[in-house]
């Protein structure tokens, strides 16, 4: 007959088991549901020289990119807004590899793909693909739409089961085009056809991840509609990753599922999209916000005026010292002006880059450290500044929240 201490130490033995086993199927599901980093950019730059004289000497630098940081899911499509000027193109070109970056690295599946030689790219071409922003300019205008269409298959030959040409008018056809056009020029179609064929390109060699640099900011408003839904079906049917860069944040809006806002070269603010609408951190994510008309006339006694920016955006080849917005902005203090802030997990699926974001009610343990960081550096902003500003914000977040969603129509794609 077993002991007591004997029965006991073989319960505790199955215990740790059962205990380990327990842990090992939570890490596992953790794992399963967590989707894979596809795309990784870390402290990536781009500095265009500046030369001047008769010997073209550099005598500065347009700080277009400037050390910004993110991740993008496999499966995810991660919107980028911002103003004209503020670094999202090139940006676009850059994790692309269609520019050498200056500095910082660009990771896609794990490998380092920063300073590949054009040769060494060349594989990585099939799995990364671009949608330009013009139809009119992006599409040779000497070349029918077949040749076009089938340029990837040349470049990297290969040759498609069922023949070129089969290929390519299955791919217009998936967009929504007619087979038949093969033999057209790209005069013959319109903005929104233009775009579509330039599409039907970018998806030739069933690529991984897209980057769409402003899709529809040249098409006009109804087109815009079945350009974004066609990419929305796209991405459910072939399981493809986007990078969407725009300036239109309805479009945004309707495509992501997170969204990083730029500011002069630097990301101020990326979060997941409901959190970024619903309660924006940054101040210049507010003013951005404020600015989208919204078709509602129960909205109008909400405190949801546009915010007026004062000034112009300062220039990329002297950018202010320490937070970037801080000359436009009504929250700058001297820790604004002198440290900069660093783009930092505020809470859960929300990050931002300034020294007084917005609800401070929702951020107690990260408030701790900024506000230390303000003391040794400078004089704080008035406390009763920072209730004001957080009433307001609460105000306004109360306000979004007690207005019920309509649920979206999606026009279908024509």
């Amino acid at each position: 007959m077993p002991s007591r201490a004997g029965t006991a130490g073989a319960d505790l033995e199955r215990r740790d088991c059962a205990e380990a086993v327990t842990e090992t199927t939570e890490a596992a599901a953790v794992t399963d549901e967590t989707p894979e980093v596809l795309l990784k950019v870390s402290g990536l730059q781009k500095h265009f020289p500046i030369r001047k004289g008769l010997l073209q000497r550099q005598s500065g630098a347009v700080r277009a990119v400037d050390g910004i940081d993110f991740e993008v899911r496999r499966g995810e499509t991660l919107g980028v807004v911002g103003e004209s000027g503020c670094g999202k193109s090139t940006m676009g070109r850059l994790i692309t590899r269609l520019l050498e970056p200056t500095g910082g690295s660009v990771e896609f599946e794990g490998k380092d793909i920063t300073h590949l030689s054009a040769a060494g790219m060349r594989p990585m071409r099939r799995d990364v693909q671009m949608i330009f922003q013009d139809p009119y300019s992006s599409l040779n205008p000497r070349h029918t739409i077949g040749t076009i269409v089938s340029a990837p298959f040349k470049l990297q030959g290969v040759t498609p089961e069922g023949g070129v040409k089969a290929e390519v008018q299955r791919l217009l056809s998936v967009v929504g085009l007619n087979p038949e056009h093969y033999n057209r020029y790209p005069h013959e179609f319109s903005g929104g056809q233009r775009q579509r064929i330039g599409i039907a390109r970018a998806l030739a060699l069933n690529p991984k991840l897209v980057v769409a640099d402003e899709p529809v900011s040249a098409l006009d408003v109804s087109i815009q509609a079945q350009v974004v839904n066609l990419l929305d079906d796209l991405q459910s049917e072939l399981g493809l990753t986007y990078v969407i860069i725009a300036h239109d944040l309805s479009v945004v809006r309707h495509v992501s599922d997170r969204i990083a806002v730029m500011y002069l070269g630097k990301i101020v603010e990326l979060a997941d999209r409901d959190k970024l609408y619903k309660s924006p951190m940054h101040p210049y994510t507010k003013a951005l916000l404020s600015a989208v008309p919204i078709p509602d006339p129960k909205r109008k006694a909400a405190k949801s005026e546009r915010i007026l920016l004062r000034g112009d955006v300062p220039s990329p080849i002297s950018p202010p010292s320490g937070c970037r917005f801080h000359t436009r902005c009504w929250k700058a203090t001297e820790i604004c002006r002198t440290t900069e802030p660093p783009l930092l997990e505020l809470i859960p699926g929300q990050q931002v880059a300034c020294h007084h974001p917005e609800n401070f009610a929702d951020q107690a343990p990260q408030e701790t450290v900024l506000l230390t960081e303000a003391k040794q550096a400078a004089e704080l902003v008035a406390d009763e500044v920072l209730a004001e500003s957080a009433e307001t914000s609460a105000a306004v977040a109360a306000e979004v929240e007690a207005t019920p969603n309509e649920p979206e129509n999606k026009p279908e794609a024509g």
